[in-house]
């Protein structure tokens, strides 16, 4: 959850304290935000400023945060982003692809829109510059250490690449590139974000190696190509970020290898164990109920029910989603573990009933 916000200035708490004689019953936040709407006391709010295209499919979102954003995240985190569509809020969590200014005025984020993604279509091709969108902070740990290793390997496939853009484009910026690989797979020429950029950052640094990967003609790279694409991966600290099926290929591989402290993996889906039993999942005590089966998530039979059910990532690593559970047992599709304490908090968009359960929304 968001901490409050921190009212920093002096001017602004008298601002409120002379507000608030003169707008009751309406809170200041309310009054303050028709003077400009990312002034909100409420929740972390921010302003699309432009829409970069960056392939035919994908684009880069540049955003003014309001007040209450702090500038001190990582390159490699990712953020929520809330959009309101047909009056009701949709989030999901998008990579930080901009590189991480303490007195910064933008962030950006690049989407690429998915056939099956409702919402990255929209933010793609349909989110117009001055639309106000809510924001959750900055969290995630596919970082770098600091200092940064002097040896690194990223292994990247499709929209992968924005965590380490956002790497890259720090290290150029402080001047601190060190023996980077990056091996980078996409469809097709056309298809890879950042091309340009990446191909002159190839050029103008000795020590970072750009390998391309185009899967309609190469294929898709496997882990047994590891030593044709970098001799001394072993030797290597090894990030990874892109499709499923190639995460789970190399992170096999450095088990196998016993290098599995070496890989760290950003994921964008959700591996799912064997669901749960299903059963009657309430929604607040004397709200709705409804009948699940082991394989839908809370989230979704909440959403199906017609319940405001809030959620980000979907895939159990924003918190966004979390509620306590007032009663009955849940299982995380993650680990196959079982919840049942009374008012844990519990993550939707990644547990299923294992018996009813209740809900304390």
């Amino acid at each position: 959850m968001t901490e409050p916000l921190i009212e920093r200035s002096t001017a602004l708490r008298r601002l409120r304290q002379v507000a608030k004689g003169l707008t009751t019953p309406l809170a200041p936040d309310d009054y303050l935000q028709l003077i400009n709407p990312l002034w909100s006391q409420r929740e972390l709010r921010g302003r699309i400023e432009k829409v970069v295209p960056e392939t035919e499919r994908a684009a880069t979102l540049v955003i003014r945060p309001g007040w209450g954003w702090s500038w001190n995240h990582a390159p490699g985190q990712y953020i929520g982003i809330g959009v309101e569509i047909d009056g009701r809020f949709h989030w999901r969590s998008y990579s930080l692809s901009s590189v991480p200014l303490r007195k910064g005025k933008t962030v950006s984020i690049t989407v690429k829109a998915m056939p099956e993604g409702f919402l990255s279509d929209h933010l793609v091709n349909g989110l117009e510059p001055g639309t106000i969108v809510r924001l959750a902070a900055p969290q995630g740990d596919f970082v770098l250490p600091d200092p940064p290793p002097e040896k690194a390997l990223f292994l990247v496939g499709g929209s992968g690449i924005t965590p380490v853009m956002s790497i890259l484009r720090t290290l150029e910026r402080r001047g601190s590139m060190p023996d980077v690989v990056l091996a980078y797979s996409a469809v097709h020429a056309e298809d890879m974000m950042f091309r340009d950029e990446l191909r002159q950052l190839a050029e103008k640094h000795e020590a970072f190696e750009l390998y391309e990967r185009f899967t309609d003609t190469d294929g898709i790279l496997t882990p047994d190509q590891l030593d044709d694409v970098c001799h001394d991966w072993m030797s290597r600290e090894t990030w990874a970020c892109g499709p499923g099926p190639m995460l789970d290929a190399f992170t096999e591989h450095y088990q196998r290898l016993g290098r599995e402290d070496h890989l760290h993996v950003e994921r964008f889906t959700l591996n799912l164990a064997d669901g749960g039993e299903g059963g009657t999942v309430t929604f607040g005590v004397g709200g709705p109920t409804v009948e699940v089966d082991g394989a839908t998530t809370l989230l979704e039979a909440g959403e199906n029910a017609g319940v405001n059910m809030l959620f980000g990532c979907r895939m159990g690593i924003c918190h966004t989603c979390d509620v306590p559970l007032a009663s009955g047992r849940v299982r995380d599709l993650r680990s196959g573990e079982e919840h049942g304490e009374p008012n844990e908090y519990i993550q939707t968009c990644i547990s299923v009933a294992a018996g009813d359960c209740t809900l304390s929304l």
